[in-house]
């Protein structure tokens, strides 16, 4: 009777606490056999690095592009510096780029705006043209308003009659 009443008074066992589950593993079978991929927490890590590694080939592609006196036609040596941006976000294609039309000093204020928006457009058109979504390149005009040189002669209104790209 003892034992039953010891019995009768023992706490009941607690049951284990069972530990937290990891993240799932994907497995993959290819022809060189299963591989697995990292759980999903790692994402916010990869997608920083892939930011800053886009960051970084943006920096090295987007390049001004210039436009000859009262134009807005994408010259042939231009060309290949619009080739390598539509190669760029073919790579990275959640990248978006904005293309700003810029001019030189001379003309009035509403003609620079206009011609400058008729030159980020044709840079626009020009990398749609070569298969870059429309919805990725938006584009604006500063018209003379913010000039990369300073003077008055051919060659620092060279130098501000482009197409300058940024990423967005």
């Amino acid at each position: 009777m003892a034992l039953a009443a010891g019995l009768a008074c023992k706490k009941p066992e607690e049951a284990p606490v069972a530990p937290p589950t990891p993240p799932p593993v994907t497995t993959t079978t290819t022809d060189a056999g299963p591989t697995q991929t990292k759980p999903a927490d790692t994402t916010s890590t990869v997608s920083t690095v892939n930011i800053a590694e886009m960051q970084r080939a943006a920096s090295l592609v987007l390049k001004d592009i210039n436009f000859d006196f009262n134009l807005s036609d994408i010259r042939e040596a231009d060309k290949p510096k619009l080739q390598a941006i539509a190669d760029f976000m073919r790579k990275y294609p959640t990248s978006k780029v904005l293309v700003e039309g810029h001019c030189d000093e001379r003309g009035t204020v509403e003609y620079n705006l206009s011609l400058g928006e008729r030159r980020a457009t044709a840079a626009q058109r020009y990398l749609v043209g070569l298969g870059v979504s429309e919805s990725r390149v938006n584009t604006i005009s500063y018209g003379k308003e913010k000039p990369k040189v300073l003077g008055s002669n051919d060659e620092s209104w060279f130098v501000n009659r482009r197409g300058e790209f940024k990423l967005q």
